[in-house]
């Protein structure tokens, strides 16, 4: 009989990713971003599946994606190379070269925002001129007026939503994280309405949308840990709590206008949920087949169509039609089913302080396990790790290794004052969190003292560096991925529009100097005596190059055994096939040559 080897690492590089969708008004199709044929273009796809074609050749990481719902254009907000400087765009409506619609210099950032019911007239923000706090404009298509509506002050301040009748915006100005105002601006007069109860106590005002003209449901967190939403009416401006759930947040919001509901996608822990919402605030939870929920929308029709993910399934288009979710995209790993990778198990432990962590264990396949673990601190930091499928830890688990990944604090899904608890705060209770990690690893006798890797990417990557220069006997071996490596140098180099959160989520060089050095992995240099592979995307404007080349260069200066590796066409993250190949290779090749 014919017998076949064990899966190849190469199965698992043969998926992709989608980063964003659009659905034609009558949905006759689907147009969405891929890296299908290697790097980030736009395909096209038949509104009932099938096999995609290829719609416009960008190469580039899309930002936004929006069809004119008169089949004339198609918009699209792209950046170059990772640089993450997006600008507006229109396609022909059949697919074929793109059209700048905004004139800027290569160092601005476009942030599309909505077009109206008639697709004749674009809303957005811009650094152009205001690169710290952003300006918002309406665009008219047809003549080409760029008509003013705001200037941002104190915080980037972007348009959340338009109301039908175009008179009154939506704007959210960013102070942090965990801290974003909201404000009505009427279109013609410029008056100005505060959305939040008290603008002055710390909260997040989220998604926005508008029923009508005069009703508008937005989400708040305002004197309570998890979001909810908020219905406003604009004649009164009475505001009145309308949908929340028990330590469950809101994270979007999507009025059906033919259905007379709200539908709402929710996060608990590292899994989120979709409801349907009626009027009178009665809900259903929907059945649903990721995970993840990454996008949604609602269709004319009821129809609902869903970007998601799981810890054993890419990314993947569905759709909800007659009661039953369709897969529309068959994005898989060729050859292996999802019973032959590894689901985690959703673990607890006890923190320094008492405090409880959630995380997520990976335990690598009895017939494949090597007895090696990695730890894996999460990016954010106020993210979280969370059921989504990523090729390189299914990758990595077929090789052996299993893998750890807390959601310390400072993470998102576990209330509002959690994920604060790292805000001018790091470098020690979320260190803290991931020792009391590693210690409960080895106390379970999940892992032996001697078989622990340790791997991140951005804040991960800066949680990596400091815990190998104040653990440094905790581990074998390191992998940095575009990590922070000096706090100072981090607050001075990020994009424009950052610069306004930093003192609060990071600190000020000057009053909290003190606590950023001790903070920073930099001066933890001496005690970095284990192997290291550091990982750097040239383009990259949130954590820029110079935070990995100075790093490398003093672990070289003393001897640290450090391996660089530099994408010259790659930002945060790897949006090209051919160089996440080239990553994950690295990566077994540097854990195979240092493990046990």
């Amino acid at each position: 009989m014919i017998t076949f080897p064990g899966h190849t690492l190469e199965q698992f590089f043969n998926t992709y990713t989608i980063t964003n969708f659009t659905v034609a008004a009558d949905e006759s199709r689907i147009l969405f971003s891929t890296n299908l044929n290697g790097k980030m273009n736009i395909w096209s796809m038949d509104g009932q599946g099938g096999y995609p074609s290829l719609f416009t050749q960008t190469e580039q990481d899309c930002s936004a994606l929006k069809e004119d719902p008169e089949k004339r254009f198609v918009i699209g907000g792209f950046d170059h190379d990772g640089d993450e400087n997006h600008h507006l765009y229109a396609m022909p409506y059949q697919g074929g070269k793109k059209q700048k619609l905004v004139e800027g210099e290569e160092s601005d950032k476009f942030f599309f925002s909505q077009l109206n019911k008639h697709g004749n007239r674009m809303y957005y923000s811009t650094s152009q001129g205001n690169p710290s706090f952003l300006t918002g404009y309406r665009l008219d298509l047809e003549s080409g007026e760029k008509t003013h509506l705001y200037d941002g002050e104190g915080g980037a301040t972007t348009i959340a939503a338009v109301s039908p009748d175009e008179k009154w915006i939506v704007t959210q100005k960013l102070l942090a994280n965990t801290y974003i105002k909201a404000e009505l601006i009427h279109t013609d007069t410029g008056e100005k309405r505060d959305l939040s109860g008290n603008p002055e106590d710390v909260h997040v005002i989220g998604d926005a949308v508008f029923a009508d003209d005069s009703t508008l449901y937005l989400l708040t967190n305002e004197q309570s840990e998890y979001d909810y939403v908020v219905k406003y009416d604009l004649a009164t401006g009475e505001r009145q709590p309308f949908f929340s759930l028990d330590k469950e947040s809101v994270q979007h919001i999507h009025w059906h206008n033919e259905f007379n509901s709200l539908f709402a996608t929710t996060e608990k822990g590292v899994e989120d949920s979709l409801y349907r919402v009626h009027t009178d605030g009665s809900h259903q939870k929907l059945d649903c087949p990721v995970k993840a929920i990454d996008q949604v929308s609602i269709a004319k029709s009821g129809n609902i169509y869903v970007l998601g993910t799981s810890a054993t399934d890419p990314k993947n288009l569905y759709v909800h039609k007659d009661s039953t979710w369709t897969k529309l995209t068959r994005n898989q790993v060729p050859g292996v089913t999802e019973s032959e990778m590894v689901d985690p198990d959703v673990v607890t432990y006890e923190s320094y302080d008492g405090k409880q962590i959630e995380a997520l264990w990976f335990e690598a396949k009895e017939e494949n396990n090597n007895g090696h673990v990695i730890f894996w601190p999460h990016g954010g930091p106020q993210a979280s790790e969370r059921k989504t499928f990523r090729a390189m830890f299914q990758v990595i688990l077929q090789e052996g290794y299993s893998i750890f990944a807390p959601n310390f604090r400072g993470s998102t899904g576990y209330g509002a004052t959690f994920t604060k608890l790292v805000e001018g705060d790091w470098g020690e209770g979320p260190r803290l969190d991931c020792v009391a990690g590693i210690e409960w690893l080895f106390e379970t006798g999940k892992c032996d003292r001697d078989r622990l890797f340790l791997m991140g990417g951005s804040y991960g990557g800066y949680m990596a560096l400091l815990l190998h220069g104040r653990h440094t006997d905790y581990f074998r071996a390191v992998i940095d991925i575009f990590g922070v490596s000096n706090l100072f140098t981090f607050i001075n180099s990020v994009p424009d529009h950052w610069k306004p959160v930093m003192a609060r989520w990071v600190g000020d060089p000057e009053k909290d100097k003190d606590r950023l050095e001790k903070d920073s992995p930099i001066t933890y240099l001496s005690t970095m005596t284990r192997p290291m592979l550091v990982i750097q995307g040239t383009n990259d404007p949130r954590v820029v190059k110079e935070e990995s080349d100075q790093i490398v260069e003093a672990l070289q200066k003393q001897g640290t055994d450090v391996d660089y590796m530099v994408l010259k066409d790659e930002g945060h993250g790897f949006s090209k096939k051919a160089n996440e190949i080239r990553v994950y290779k690295e990566i077994l090749g540097f854990l195979a040559k240092h493990r046990a």
